[in-house]
């Protein structure tokens, strides 16, 4: 008893060591958990102002400023790479949504999306899409028909059952004003919903260089900065070569819906292509928020002997604007036969290329309209989206 009572009194000691030292380090590590990353890196960026990318030692943040026109919130979103989940917990409280990185299963509901999820090669992870009729990628059909890719119905009202049912790891999504109801109910059952918000953009190569984003969700950033640096490498390459041109042919847009005339405002991004394809577009100087809205009146004042028109609305023949309006016939352009669409450039499902491909592709774009417009330009180039009407 006596030596049982000697061996528990040394026993003792050493145990209540062993359980402090233990618990010292369950609390070193809960703490080195929660302990706030510091180094913080910003991703450069040139041209886009609707997102940022921060850097810290074992994630990164993703905030979006302008998902909307005149949006007052911003939002941000933590990315943690799978092997770090182990070593770190972050404050939810601080985050619209934390997500785990690489992404492997995704819902996007812009067709502007796809080129980007194409180009970094991770179509394979796209689950679901709201109207997948209007895509026009053929490698992003052919996983459509072959039933990898789910219909979602519209995007003002997703098919919240089916995408519940696919479990996406992440929604992108878009937003006109930030009232989305089924973007809610989406939230509220556990899938985050990011906003993308690459339409906002004022500059052709700003919403080009939206791939970033997507690389960051991907953890390819390098492949998504290579990708855009050559997009931006062409661009340049072809405004240089437009910018020695000394016939600068005038240029008249939009059309008529009902009673007004709608046409880019001289601040927007296609009066930026068309300055860029050194082009004397005629409201280049009238600068304004969104798009122009003018009478038949003032337009035909200022544009009846315009050389070309341009982007017709969606109109996609002669005589479907003679029809329209048989006041269109009275402009020069209708008469000369100079009137060129993306309406007629469609895909395998009637999707209108230039509504997917023309964001992520501005250099592309910019050649169509050099090639148009200096026709002894670019020799060997093709029109990538539009087309003369027939």
């Amino acid at each position: 008893m006596i030596r049982s009572r000697i061996y528990l009194s040394l026993r003792l000691p050493i145990l209540l060591l062993f359980i402090s030292i233990f618990w010292s380090c369950k609390e070193d590590k809960k703490a080195e958990k929660i302990e706030p990353l510091k180094n913080e890196t910003v991703d450069s960026l040139s041209f886009a102002i609707g997102f940022q990318i921060k850097n810290y030692e074992q994630y990164k943040v993703l905030e979006i400023y302008n998902p909307w026109p005149k949006a007052e919130q911003s939002y941000k979103y933590a990315l943690i790479p799978e092997e770090n989940l182990a070593t770190i917990t972050l404050n939810k409280d601080e985050y619209d949504a934390i997500l785990t990185t690489p992404i492997k299963k995704i819902v996007v509901t812009s067709t502007t999306h796809i080129p980007s999820l194409e180009l970094l090669d991770e179509v394979e992870s796209l689950v679901g899409f709201p109207g997948s009729t209007y895509i026009s990628s053929i490698n992003t059909r052919k996983r459509i028909d072959e039933g990898m890719i789910r219909e979602l119905g519209k995007n003002e009202g997703i098919n919240t059952e089916v995408l519940l049912e696919l479990r996406p790891e992440v929604v992108v999504g878009f937003g006109i004003d930030g009232n989305n109801r089924t973007f809610e109910t989406i939230k509220k059952s556990g899938i985050p919903v990011i906003y993308n918000g690459d339409w906002i953009e004022t500059s052709p190569l700003a919403k080009a260089e939206w791939i970033k984003f997507f690389g960051a969700l991907y953890q390819k950033e390098a492949m998504a900065d290579s990708i855009f640096n050559k997009i931006k490498s062409e661009y340049y390459k072809a405004k240089t070569l437009a910018s020695n041109i000394k016939n600068r042919p005038t240029i008249l847009s939009g059309a008529l819906e009902k009673d007004v005339w709608y046409l880019p405002s001289g601040t927007s991004p296609e009066a930026q292509l068309m300055k860029d394809a050194n082009v004397d577009y005629l409201w280049s100087e009238v600068s304004s928020a969104g798009s122009l809205a003018l009478s038949f009146e003032a337009v035909f004042s200022k544009a009846q002997n315009a050389d070309i028109w341009l982007s017709p609305s969606y109109y996609n023949s002669m005589e479907a604007l003679k029809n329209a309006n048989e006041h269109y016939t009275q402009f020069k352009a209708f008469q000369n036969n100079t009137i060129y669409s993306f309406a007629n450039t469609l895909g395998p499902t009637g999707g209108v290329t230039y509504y997917e491909e023309g964001f992520a592709r501005p250099d592309l774009v910019l050649k169509d309209i050099i090639k148009i417009c200096h026709p002894d330009m670019l020799i060997d180039y093709q029109p990538h989206f539009f087309k003369k009407l027939k």
